[in-house]
């Protein structure tokens, strides 16, 4: 199936220098849209007609309106937004400070709230205008020594949907995507040895994890098509949907 309304259409992309956020800004260019690409430090992509990286930290509101005020003037109007922004923390709840628990909720929950608060009041009064979150399987089922996380992405899970309920009478679609384990460096980073990725696909039991019935860990590319679909005109009429990636992990839909 042919994807289409991405020709000339601007996309704001945060997390763009990781490994799902970089497949979907080929996946992007590639289907004809100008590309906005972002993260903490800007993204050292290959040069590409309508691409331009930026740095920013998602984590500051001002830095984000800033940008999209900028976008909006010199490039606009935004048509997508996509938050692929993450980071991970591991650790038991009682051993988890103060100042960690605040950063991981500064990126995966706030940077999600204020990306897509600042485009909400651009696309708003054009009624016009398509936002994903790339979020996490871990948003729907615990996982051992990732409280944080987890509750990071759940919160930002709910915002979306939220949002997705306010902005749908001016025709503005919301949705999340859920990967699962992806082979990303947050992933690969916590595999201790080379057997990492074959003990995440066979289950940890004593961490009550389950494996992966497709057999296999899920790659960038998988999730960022599943982001261009929910992007696309065939995707018209979703909104706040939770799509998981995982290979079944979660058993969930």
């Amino acid at each position: 199936m042919q994807l289409n309304g991405f020709t000339g259409a601007l996309t704001l992309v945060t997390g763009a220098g990781g490994g799902i956020g970089r497949a979907l800004v080929q996946l992007l260019l590639a289907a004809g849209a100008r590309v906005v690409a972002t993260d903490l430090q800007a993204p050292d992509l290959p040069a590409a007609e309508g691409l331009s990286c930026h740095a920013l930290d998602v984590s500051d509101p001002a830095a984000v309106g800033a940008l999209v005020a900028d976008l909006e003037r010199d490039l606009g109007p935004i048509r997508f937004g996509v938050s692929v922004a993450g980071t991970l923390t591991t650790g038991l709840v009682t051993e988890t400070s103060d100042a960690e628990w605040r950063r991981v909720f500064a990126v995966n929950t706030d940077g999600v709230f204020h990306l897509t608060r600042a485009l909400a009041r651009v696309m708003g009064p054009r009624r016009a205008g398509v936002m994903v979150a790339v979020s996490s399987n871990a948003a729907g089922v615990p996982r051992y020594g990732m409280a944080a996380y987890c509750a990071s992405k759940a919160a930002a899970t709910m915002y979306m949907r939220a949002l997705g309920l306010e902005l749908a009478p001016q025709g503005i679609r919301c949705n999340i995507i859920a990967p699962g384990s992806t082979r990303t460096p947050m992933q690969t980073g916590m595999w201790a040895d080379a057997g990492g990725e074959a003990r995440v696909i066979r289950g940890i039991p004593e961490e009550f994890k389950p494996g992966i019935p497709l057999g296999k860990i899920g790659e960038p590319e998988d999730v960022a098509r599943a982001v261009m679909f929910l992007l696309s005109d065939e995707a018209g009429h979703i909104t706040m949907a939770d799509l998981y990636i995982d290979g079944g992990a979660t058993q969930q839909a």
